[in-house]
């Protein structure tokens, strides 16, 4: 567990490194009409940073050697990991919307055991209030699919 909590900080310093970087070349500093664009970067970059080092530093000091995936979690890791991965690869055929329906019914059945008529509602009703959200009301557009094409989307 240690090596994965260092690893993990370490990485995430890095990332907070480079936000930090970008933020100073954009500015961090107050403009006349407000922050520059690197002024919340620039802090919320810092911040990780400042945690990431103290959760290296906890991480150091345990003498935890305990394994990050203990023998038998595996398949319980995979539970998570291959629905996610489906999700992803069915976004690039599909769009994000049937996706999500896909995922999240698929998810509710299979790990939760919910009956069909709740999973149907909430598999079809959360990305049909998210597409309303993004695409009708913020006009934001989201990866689409063949779906929402016929749709006229």
């Amino acid at each position: 567990m240690r090596a994965a909590d260092l690893t993990t900080a370490a990485i995430l310093i890095a990332g907070g490194l480079l936000v930090l970087w970008d933020s100073l070349r954009l500015g961090i500093g107050w403009g006349t009409d407000g922050p520059k664009s690197g002024f919340f970067p620039f802090w919320l970059a810092l911040l990780t940073i400042i945690a990431c080092v103290g959760i290296a530093v906890q991480a150091w000091r345990q003498a935890d050697r305990r394994p990050f995936i203990p023998r038998g979690a595996v398949r319980v890791v995979l539970t998570v990991l291959v629905p996610a991965i489906g999700f992803v690869v069915l976004v690039q055929a599909v769009g994000l919307y049937v996706a999500a329906a896909a995922y999240i019914g698929t998810y509710m059945r299979w790990i939760g055991r919910y009956a069909w008529p709740i999973v149907a509602v909430i598999a079809i009703g959360f990305p049909l209030a998210t597409f309303l959200v993004f695409e009708v009301w913020f006009l934001v557009p989201m990866p689409k699919g063949p779906l929402e094409a016929w749709l006229g989307y």
